[in-house]
């Protein structure tokens, strides 16, 4: 045989390969959940994950959602656990194959891990963790696949994130309401079964706890947490309405003198968190969370009213917009 037929016959050998490792394969993606990026990819190429079907990864960590929690039920409630709330937890119920399993959200696990499937097979999942994507409805949804396929008493292991995974909203009940509680400190770390926790545990809560501001949730209204951060106390409210629409009621209560909530207090500003506004008003020294109660409740209504006057603003409503929109801070 010539040299080129010896090129040819090659060529032939190489093509007839490449189209062999090419061949579509569908994956589910919880058998992606435990692969490393450097692990043979699960379906059969011969190439690593990440040069494989984890390529996929990269794709995921590009897409990103103003919204992420949008259509889920108390929505603010979830913004201000991941935000602003030290230490909380919410009940969610699973749908789908696994329905009627409760996952715990919980805002912050030790060492921030994303979540862990305790020895009773229950299952924690922190929201205050670094965000794989831009979406962490679907950073959420994938620690519950991994907290799926852990084995009782151990952390989840995350693996590579998928472009396709499953959102929080895909996986949750939404028809249910999730109870939200707000906890002085983290003793729910650990299990009730242990009932006076010792060494790097106890050593561990007592410096979690100690960094906890004091947070008390309002019941008169909804996503409202009254907090002390060193000798000043705030009210910090995450609100659901469009950034526009909300800035402009604002500015019409502060315009018209009605933006306080009690004697003394004061709208500071607001900040930017998951596509919505939380403003946040500075109040007196020896207000209390209970004493907030009753005016939140009245700014409540007021609020309603200006968010459905549709008429133009003023001049000094404009300005007081622009004060207002002047004193935000955005978290991602």
């Amino acid at each position: 045989m010539g040299v080129e037929g010896c090129k040819t016959a090659g060529m032939g050998k190489k093509s007839r390969q490449r189209a062999k490792n090419t061949t579509t394969v569908t994956l589910d993606p919880a058998d992606l959940v435990d692969v490393g990026p450097r692990e043979p990819c699960p379906c059969g190429s011969g190439k690593r994950f990440k040069q494989c079907h984890g390529r996929e990864k990269a794709q995921a960590a590009d897409a990103f959602v103003v919204r992420p929690f949008e259509g889920l039920p108390s929505e603010c409630d979830l913004i201000a656990f991941r935000e602003i709330v030290p230490s909380g937890t919410a009940e969610v119920v699973l749908t789908g194959e696994n329905a009627g399993k409760v996952v715990n959200l919980v805002t912050l696990l030790p060492m921030a891990m994303p979540g862990l499937v305790r020895d009773d097979e229950t299952i924690w999942i922190g929201l205050q963790t670094h965000a794989s994507s831009g979406d962490p409805s679907r950073d959420l949804g994938h620690a519950i696949t991994a907290a799926l396929n852990t084995e009782p008493g151990n952390p989840i292991q995350l693996g590579d994130l998928l472009k396709d995974g499953p959102r929080l909203q895909d996986l949750i009940d939404t028809s249910k309401p999730i109870e939200v509680k707000v906890h002085e400190g983290f003793d729910f770390w650990v299990s009730e079964n242990v009932e006076d926790p010792t060494g790097e545990v106890a050593a561990g809560l007592e410096r979690a706890n100690a960094s906890a501001a004091p947070t008390v949730r309002l019941e008169s209204v909804d996503a409202a947490y009254w907090t002390q951060i060193g000798d000043r106390r705030y009210l910090r409210w995450v609100l659901p309405h469009s950034e526009d629409t909300l800035l402009d009621a604002l500015a019409r209560l502060h315009a018209a003198g009605s933006s306080a909530l009690t004697e003394g207090s004061r709208l500071i500003g607001s900040f930017r968190a998951l596509g919505v506004l939380a403003p946040v008003w500075e109040l007196p020294a020896d207000v209390e969370a209970a004493d907030v109660e009753k005016p939140a409740a009245d700014f409540a209504v007021a609020l309603e009213k200006a968010l459905a006057t549709e008429a133009s603003l003023t001049t000094e409503e404009r300005a007081a917009r622009a004060g207002l929109a002047s004193r935000q801070l955005t978290i991602r």
